[in-house]
């Protein structure tokens, strides 16, 4: 059983806590590309329990700032965007991306100790479509190269969504292979189910979760983070193997939409210690994605990423539903389903009274791996797997599998084959 103080380190993200100051030591995704058009207003966010001003300068750089003018403590999200940067409306004083003070328009000539300000800043990059910052001190690692991150952009589609918990018992709930034979199965097979076959078979991931609810789960780690192998039992002596993944320090990859022909990651970043963002990565490796088919998920979303399903309308649950169509009653949206049971756990769950089981291993890792990680970190090292030189900046071994095979094919052998195949 976890104790409280170890519940507190694990969920406790802002300022100067250990988990804050670990997800702090990695690239973290803050907006999509989509909400920082070229021109556009900035926009405000939250971020770890930091009030910050996201921006993108008249060069196209995105620039993300703490919320107050270091002057007298304006809101620079109704800053200007104009030569060079951000200028407060206030009295003018103009900031660049990396927090440089460029001007101070009621000093005689500009300001002539304008450049012993620095208005508090977090340096970002984009990549395929999303804006990340880093948040941590120093010399910033390398954004880590995995797969989806290098792809070209028709092969990724990107969203995300509001939570109202914290974010770590979300991220748990990608790495929970038994939810998947009860919350997110359909009775009733959807559209989208029929069209989604898994490899080696000819049944949806959907109907292989319902034949066999009670899968064997192993755990291995991997350098950067936990390898899930669950595997359950199908007809004519022959497996349903399932292999995702927990990385560290806060995202998940497993097959989603796309199956074993690449992956989804769900990747939870904190606004504060009882909020956070889901940040939603689909990605192909064979062939681009269908905007049509990935924008079908946004329809139950409001223009300001909330799902219309919430706590507030009980997430639209139907019982009758529930008879003959979907297990849960909330829909065929897998989104909605675990924003139930997540939020459900309440504002931040307390790990102090719940039962785990054999079937929570990779939890029990996770939460290990995490636990490792913070301790390293105070401990004056570096952060588990970040990356510092280009060469080393890979992931070839995160290959998320989804496929029926032999059920006497010893599964940890044919994955690392498959890894093998599929590594970039």
């Amino acid at each position: 059983m976890m104790t409280a103080e170890e519940n507190r380190l694990l969920t406790s993200t802002e300022p100067g806590t250990g988990c804050g100051t670990l997800l702090r030591r990695y690239w973290q995704p803050v907006a999509l590309s989509e909400e920082l058009k070229p021109g556009g207003a900035p926009l405000p966010v939250r971020f770890f329990g930091e009030d910050l001003v996201l921006f993108r300068d008249d060069r196209g750089r995105p620039g993300l700032l703490n919320v107050h003018c270091c002057h007298r403590g304006a809101d620079l999200s109704y800053g200007r965007v104009e030569d060079g940067g951000l200028r407060c409306i206030y009295h003018g004083w103009l900031y660049d991306v990396d927090g440089n003070c460029l001007d101070q328009p009621g000093e005689p000539e500009g300001g002539p100790h304008r450049d012993a300000v620095r208005q508090p800043a977090y340096p970002c990059q984009e990549r395929v479509g999303v804006i990340f910052a880093y948040f941590g001190g120093g010399e910033p690692p390398l954004l880590r190269n995995f797969e989806f991150l290098a792809a070209s952009p028709e092969h990724v589609f990107v969203s995300k969504i509001y939570h109202e918990c914290n974010y770590l018992q979300a991220n748990e709930g990608n790495i929970d292979p038994v939810h998947l034979s009860f919350l997110h199965r359909n009775l009733q097979e959807s559209d989208r189910d029929r069209q989604r076959v898994v490899r080696g078979g000819n049944s949806s991931p959907n109907s292989l979760f319902g034949r066999d609810i009670g899968p064997t789960i192993d755990v291995e780690l991997t350098e950067f983070g936990v390898r899930i192998y669950t595997t359950r039992r199908m007809p004519d002596d022959k497996t349903y193997l399932r292999v995702s993944y927990f990385v560290m320090p806060n995202f998940s990859a497993f097959p989603g939409q796309t199956g074993g022909d690449g992956y989804s990651i769900n990747w939870h970043v904190p606004v504060d210690d009882t909020h956070h963002w889901k940040f939603v990565f689909v990605y192909s490796r064979s062939k681009p994605i269908s905007r049509e088919v990935a924008l079908r998920d946004r329809s139950e979303m409001t223009a300001d990423y909330r799902l219309i399903r919430s706590k507030a309308n009980r997430y639209m649950q139907d019982r009758d539903m529930m008879r003959d169509k979907s297990f849960s009653g909330i829909g065929f949206n897998f989104q909605a389903q675990d924003l139930c049971v997540t939020e459900g756990e309440g504002p931040v769950q307390d790990r102090t009274r719940e039962h785990l089981v054999t079937s929570d291993k990779a939890i029990v890792a996770a939460r290990k791996l995490i636990l490792s990680g913070i301790r390293d970190v105070q401990d004056g090292g570096e952060a588990p797997s970040v990356r510092r030189d280009a060469e080393s900046n890979r992931f070839p071994e995160m290959a998320v599998l989804s496929e029926v095979v032999p059920a006497d094919v010893p599964i940890k052998e044919h994955t690392r084959q498959r890894v093998e195949e599929i590594a970039y």
